[in-house]
């Protein structure tokens, strides 16, 4: 059965946030060796330059004039005001406030998408979404103390960072997504020149952190490469929720290779997120059922 463009983008959207997961996994193995702006340098050079060779060997280069263009010129400067925000906010709040209101971006990208794109957003998608919003709680289970001028940074976080999903959403069909890719990667690793002087500057990086930060660098451009695919394939609305599975992917990384293991609220949270998601698919499925196939089913005969 042919899949759906709304359930393509659910799985690019997935395979974003594994990839996404799996690097910040590898990135935490080395943290305790290297700054946070040496690590997104290195990480941003390794991706800039697979995804160029990629992008060179598969004819997906444009002129670089493409990176004047508004649309692109906005989703760059929302990738780098949303890393500023959100690392200037981690190192003013406890990191599980930060990621109980970093969470909420599927709710502000579905409402951009209503605002900016007029897609439609029926009461069960918005409910959804909530459902999967309040699993997420449930997981973090964030205090009062976290919601400061710091929640504000995070917040602030947030709403550039919709902003870089929709700016994608308005991006020109002509224009390849590995040229998107690549604009995106070195501005991320140019961030991270600038930002690693006032972080403690260059710390010598032995091969096995440079073998996992190459590692990482893969991961990122299969993570950068899905995000794009899917807010370019499917309706942004029913993608957006979708982020929450990196959760999933960060709680079973967790157990794995660091030894946390999730409490009992946790994988209360994570079968909350699952369940949203799932209904998610149920309705996309059912919503794609033409009418008079629905008319035509056998009714019970109670």
């Amino acid at each position: 059965m042919p899949r759906s463009r709304n359930t393509q983008g659910a799985i690019f959207m997935s395979m974003a946030m594994a990839g996404f997961s799996s690097s910040d996994a590898l990135s935490k193995s080395v943290i305790s060796y290297m700054n946070a702006g040496e690590i997104i340098f290195i990480r941003g050079v390794f991706t800039s330059i697979l995804v160029y060779l990629i992008a060179r060997h598969l004819g997906a280069l444009r002129s670089w004039r493409i990176v004047l263009k508004p649309i692109i010129i906005l989703r760059v400067i929302c990738e780098v005001l949303a890393a500023v925000f959100y690392i200037t906010a981690l190192g003013m709040m406890p990191i599980a406030n930060a990621s109980a209101i970093l969470q909420s971006l599927p709710l502000v990208v579905t409402f951009g998408a209503a605002i900016f794109f007029r897609e439609p957003v029926g009461w069960r998608r918005w409910s959804a979404i909530l459902v999967g919003l309040l699993g997420v709680m449930i997981i973090i289970r964030p205090g009062p103390e976290g919601f400061t001028t710091a929640a504000l940074l995070c917040v602030a976080s947030v709403l550039v960072t919709a902003g870089r999903d929709l700016a994608t959403r308005s991006i020109d069909p002509e224009i390849p997504s590995l040229m998107v890719t690549v604009i995106t990667a070195m501005s991320v690793a140019f961030f991270g020149a600038l930002l690693m002087p006032a972080l403690g500057g260059w710390q010598p990086v032995s091969l096995t952190s440079l073998s996992h930060l190459l590692f990482a660098s893969v991961l990122v451009l299969i993570g950068y490469q899905c995000v794009i695919l899917a807010m370019r394939t499917g309706e942004v609305s029913f993608v957006a929720p979708f982020r929450y599975t990196s959760l999933i992917f960060s709680a079973l990384l967790g157990v794995f290779f660091f030894a946390e293991v999730p409490d009992f609220w946790t994988l209360c949270g994570a079968a909350v997120v699952i369940a949203s998601g799932l209904y998610t698919f149920y309705r996309e499925a059912k919503r794609r059922v033409p009418p008079m196939a629905q008319e035509s089913e056998p009714r019970s005969p109670v």
